[in-house]
Parts: structure tokens; sequence; C-alpha cells
């Protein structure tokens, strides 16, 4: 099992409170993809999408906040 540290994040986004956030939210885009009754994943959604977005598959970009 891979540990994930908080530098293995920041490396791979502007910072590692984003790096998170970018996980947590493609985890819920992989979740959303599986099917019902479909089995489930070998490894933790969570786990996944960190994977992901450390060896850069995942791309994203940050928009400003509209008022």
């Amino acid at each position: 099992m891979h540990v994930f540290t908080p530098m293995d994040v920041a490396d791979h986004a502007v910072n590692k409170y984003l790096g998170v956030l970018v996980a947590a939210k493609y985890a819920r885009v992989l979740n959303e993809r599986t099917l019902p009754g479909m089995r489930g994943p070998e490894k933790k959604l969570t786990t996944q999408a960190l994977e992901q977005l450390t060896s850069g598959e995942i791309k994203y970009h940050v928009t400003t906040r509209r008022r």
C-alpha cells in the first residue's frame, strides 16, 4: 500500500490543500461512473484518485470565484 504524503500531492498541484481537494472531487466522479450491481473497484476510489493525480493523469484548472 502506497502512502501519499502532503509533499507528494503538493509536487503535482499548486499546494497540498488544492491537491487533496482535486483528488476528492475526482473520487466523486469515479464513484458516479460505477454502475449499480457492478463489482466494486480493487482499490479505494480516493487511492485511485491520488495515484492518478500524482502520476499526472488528472488535468485541472482553477477558476476565479464570481460574486
